[in-house]
């Protein structure tokens, strides 16, 4: 028995402090497997949840108050005016351009709507607000113009969240609707006779990415066949391999059409498939031509367009959840939440819009750069949900 119990400890991981060590080791690297994102699906979601961490914290433990809040939007607003209208010098002087409409549209829109709000709030409590409201109207005049000469998409996102966001704060603080019916027509006969200027504008000067016709024709020409080849390819999880460009090659799940920026892969030196160079183009089949159910069913198949439905769903419902618990406190005379209402008024605004020409119109709305912001808007709301409870 002595010397069985001998031999037992002197072979390797026979020894219990030893084989604990061993197992805390195995334990260890296969924990870090899990945590290291595996596909770009999973790396969306561990970034979603790490912003959604830290916007809970921000939000409890900064003091946002109104004053704060209308200073930061007024920034925003006035930050992506100037950004914009680089971008279209640029454009027009020297062909190039970033791009910016894109990516920043929601947040410019965030900052934009934030601002309506908070002079909302101040108009409401006495406070001469004319002042700010011709710096507020300057910056939505900015980026309407310079973005809309960038995008026609960012134009459609740019205006639905305006004409959301003033409903929002209509019903905040139980007025009349301005949109009445004049108005109504008044404005779609301002945005046609924007989108005539735009094709004339281009015609003229032969710079043909400020034509909306040329838009519609690629439209025309491309999408129909996008959306063939991906109502014959999707599955419950991912697409049949052959339709990627990737084929056998690749996973038929979260192959790169769907993405975080690639700049944000690239840093974290993950081995996922990515579209670059003159690959973009095969990514466009998916990206720049479909509505986001699509591209995102694609991608990850009907289980994840389910899963970004429900998503999309649930946080605008808690959102107007609590904007309305907002509002019974502000109605109550009670001005601890008017920095978080008014901020949670303008990602409420940003976030629908977003979601909607997103989801319905353009894939490139959520997707790369475009997608950070829409889980930060996305996160900024579900955020408001989380009260962090301190010891006294």
């Amino acid at each position: 028995m002595g010397d069985r119990r001998l031999g037992m400890a002197e072979a390797p991981g026979s020894n219990p402090g030893q084989s604990i060590l061993i197992y805390l080791i195995n334990e260890n690297c296969d924990l870090n497997m899990i945590l290291i994102a595996q596909n770009h699906l999973q790396l969306i979601l561990e970034i979603g949840i790490m912003i959604f961490i830290l916007l809970v914290f921000i939000l409890n433990l900064v003091p946002l108050s109104l004053s704060v809040v209308t200073f930061l939007s007024l920034f925003l607003a006035g930050g992506f005016t100037l950004l914009f209208g680089a971008d279209i010098a640029l454009l027009v002087v020297s062909s190039s351009q970033a791009e910016f409409t894109h990516p920043f549209g929601p947040i410019a829109l965030l900052g934009a709507v934030t601002a309506l709000a908070s002079l909302k709030v101040m108009k409401t409590s006495g406070v001469d607000v004319r002042p700010l409201r011709r710096f507020v109207i300057l910056f939505i005049a900015g980026i309407t113009i310079f973005g809309g000469l960038m995008h026609r998409s960012f134009l459609l996102l740019w205006i639905l969240g305006l004409f959301i966001g003033y409903t929002i704060l209509s019903k905040s603080f139980r007025e009349k609707s301005i949109f009445t019916a004049k108005r109504i027509l008044i404005f779609l006969g301002v945005a046609v006779a924007g989108f005539l200027s735009l094709e004339v504008i281009a015609r003229v000067s032969g710079m043909t990415i400020f034509s909306p016709m040329l838009r519609l024709g690629r439209i025309e020409q491309y999408s129909t066949s996008s959306v063939k080849m991906v109502l014959n390819n999707i599955q419950l999880i991912g697409h049949n391999g052959n339709a990627s460009y990737w084929g056998a090659e690749g996973t038929a799940f979260a192959e790169g059409y769907i993405t975080l920026p690639m700049q944000l892969v690239l840093f974290f030196g993950l081995p996922f498939p990515m579209f670059f160079g003159i690959l973009v183009n095969q990514k466009d089949t998916v990206d720049y031509m479909l509505p986001g159910i699509l591209g995102y069913g694609f991608d990850f198949g009907y289980l994840g367009l389910i899963g970004l439905v429900v998503f999309v769903l649930g946080t605008i419902i808690i959102g107007f959840k609590i904007l309305a618990m907002y509002r019974e406190k502000r109605e109550k005379n009670s001005k601890k939440y008017l920095g978080k209402e008014v901020l949670l008024t303008g990602a409420l605004a940003a976030f629908c819009s977003q979601s909607l020409i997103g989801l319905f119109i353009f894939n490139r709305t959520i997707n790369g750069t475009a997608l950070l912001s829409f889980m930060f808007l996305g996160c900024l709301i579900l955020a408001n949900a989380v009260t962090l409870k301190s010891r006294t």
